[in-house]
Formats: C-alpha cells, sequence, structure tokens
C-alpha cells in the first residue's frame, strides 16, 4: 500500500509526496480501549488490497507515499511534542494522513494544516459530536476534538455528518450553528460549496456497527461505504489536503473484517489527496 521508510525526516522529505503517520494512543479512552492498535492493523490488512481503486479510477503506484512509523506516549503533551518534532514539512508541498489511535489525537494535525492554511474548512465525519469542553476532567478527551479545534476556526468553517450521539447541548449547539448536516444530500450539497482547502477527520464508528465493530464507543445506524465513496469522489474535485482516520479498536473484532474496511477507506483518502 505505501513505502516504508526511515522516520528521520529531514532526510526523506520529498516535496509532492504524501505523508503517513501512526499514533498508537488510546489515554482517554471512556469504553473499550484498543484504538493504540489501530495504526498497525491497517498498514497489515493493507497487504490484502489492490493498489488500484476502480471508484476514483486511480493507481497507488502512480503517486509517491512515504511511510513515517508509528508515535506513542502515555502522555498527551509528550505525544504532541513528538508529533510536532516529526511532523515539521510544509504542508503547502506535501500532504499527510494520521492514522489513530483515538480521536483526541486529531488536534494535532489539524493544527498544523490551520497553520499552513488559515481558511480551511474541517470536515467531520462521525457517530458523536465530541463537542464538550472536558470530560471526566479532561480537556484533552477524544469526546471534546471538536472543541479543542473551535479554540482556533469559526463554527461556519465547520461541517458535521453522521452525528447521532452526543448531549442536548451538543446537538443544540450544532443546531444553531449549522454545522450539522442530517442526511447524505445535505453533506454532498455543502461540499461541492466550499471553496479553498479542505481536511477530513474521520472516526470509523461514522460507519454503523455492522461494518465497522471493531471500534471503541460503536453506534447503532451508521453509514455505509456506499456513501463514504460518495463523499471521497467529490473531496478528489476539490482542494483536499490532509485528513486523518481515528478509533479503530482491531482487538475487539477478531474477525480482521474492520481492519479490512478501515484499510480500504484509507487508500481511497490517500488517492483522493493525489
Amino acid at each position: 500500500m505505501v513505502t516504508f521508510i526511515d522516520s528521520t525526516p529531514a532526510k526523506f522529505f520529498k516535496e509532492e509526496g504524501t505523508y503517513l503517520i501512526g499514533i498508537n494512543y488510546d489515554g482517554s479512552a471512556c469504553y473499550r480501549k484498543g484504538t493504540k492498535d489501530g495504526p498497525n492493523a491497517i498498514r497489515n490488512a493493507s497487504q490484502n488490497l489492490e493498489s488500484y481503486s476502480p471508484y476514483l479510477k486511480k493507481e497507488l503506484t502512480d503517486y509517491h507515499f512515504y511511510d513515517l512509523g508509528n508515535i506513542g506516549s502515555d502522555n498527551f503533551t509528550g505525544l504532541r511534542e513528538k508529533f510536532d518534532k516529526l511532523v515539521n514539512f510544509d504542508l503547502k508541498k506535501s500532504k499527510l494522513l494520521t492514522l489513530g489511535g483515538e480521536h483526541s489525537v486529531s488536534i494535532m494535525p489539524f493544527e498544523k494544516y490551520l497553520q499552513a492554511y488559515p481558511n480551511i474548512t474541517l470536515i467531520q465525519l462521525d457517530a458523536h459530536a465530541d463537542l464538550r469542553d472536558s470530560y471526566e476532567g479532561n480537556k484533552n478527551s477524544h469526546a471534546c476534538i471538536m472543541r479543542r479545534c473551535l479554540e482556533s476556526i469559526a463554527p461556519e468553517k465547520i461541517i458535521q455528518y453522521g452525528i447521532r450521539s452526543g448531549t442536548k447541548e451538543e446537538f443544540e449547539w450544532m443546531s444553531a450553528n449549522k454545522t450539522i448536516c442530517d442526511n447524505i444530500d445535505q453533506l454532498t450539497e455543502r461540499i461541492e460549496s466550499i471553496t479553498g482547502p479542505i481536511y477530513l477527520t474521520l472516526d470509523v464508528d461514522f460507519f454503523d456497527p455492522a461494518f465497522v465493530p471493531g471500534t471503541g464507543t460503536p453506534e447503532a445506524g451508521g453509514e455505509s461505504f456506499k456513501n463514504f465513496i460518495k463523499i471521497v469522489k467529490l473531496l478528489s474535485t476539490k482542494e483536499f489536503v490532509g485528513a486523518d482516520i481515528v478509533e479503530l479498536a482491531p482487538n475487539w473484532d477478531p474477525s480482521g473484517a474492520s481492519d479490512c474496511f478501515v484499510s480500504k477507506c484509507s487508500r481511497e483518502i490517500l488517492l483522493a489527496l493525489n
């Protein structure tokens, strides 16, 4: 799926390349642990994927992908420091796909992209609103990721879709600020109207647990791969600059089907970025 390279960035970073980095962290997971194993599960499953996407009609081997390996820490601050040290390249010349790990880690790549593209639009595909200011006393909880993003981006630059779990206050906020889309047609209409760079954060509990049971907080009523492809096809026509995929917990699906499903999603995102 990708070319694995040495994780010393200064030696290998090339313009026009697309980089992957895994973040092995599930320190705030509040239900089922195991998302720290997600990055390697995605990589391992990718070995059984074809490199060609019949959806985007693109071939992985036509592009340059570089895998920077994984970072991990039991401490969120220490994790940020490792990420900042590794991802010190120009995101206007290179692109980045981050593999989680729990959803809290998404703040790290998103802040990097916000520095490069101050007018960026953030699209969240997720089952959960993640708008709490803190959860169980932790402001860096995976239940707070969108609130942390909102400290640096205006609500009108956020689009949320797939949300089907949250507090009354979170749903009232999304409705009042018009961040939430109720159906796929609303979402595609919003994406079509975007001018400027787009960043995608994909929490795999966005999908129905019938497709991806291997996640920390599954929620019934999720989306299908078919509609995901509809979204990715549309993103591929836009200024799609970066993404993360989070919350795969492979140990909760011993069949390995979740790993294969999410790995295929990562292939489509990689190709849509190029």
